[in-house]
């Protein structure tokens, strides 16, 4: 299992948001959106369940980022 820099506070992602230019805020790991036990579970076992073959095979996290102001949403994908 790798370890994110962003879930374990190494790094703070700094992205803008491309609809008003406000700084997007991480909202953590889209995995523990899904229920309400996901942030209790192997996060490898979720990353296979999660919809994105790419981040247990290249060993990144998506992350959710929000805009606080325009409610825009992306996910991003942290290298572990």
């Amino acid at each position: 299992m790798g370890i994110c820099p962003v879930c374990n506070g190494f790094q703070q992602i700094k992205e803008y948001c491309p609809a008003c230019g406000s700084i997007l805020e991480d909202s953590g790991r889209i995995m523990d959106f899904y229920d309400d036990y996901s942030p209790y579970m192997p996060i490898d076992q979720l990353k296979l369940e999660d919809g994105y073959p790419r981040d247990y095979v290249q060993k990144e996290c998506p992350h959710s980022l929000t805009c606080p102001s325009c409610e825009y949403n992306r996910v991003i994908f942290i290298k572990e």
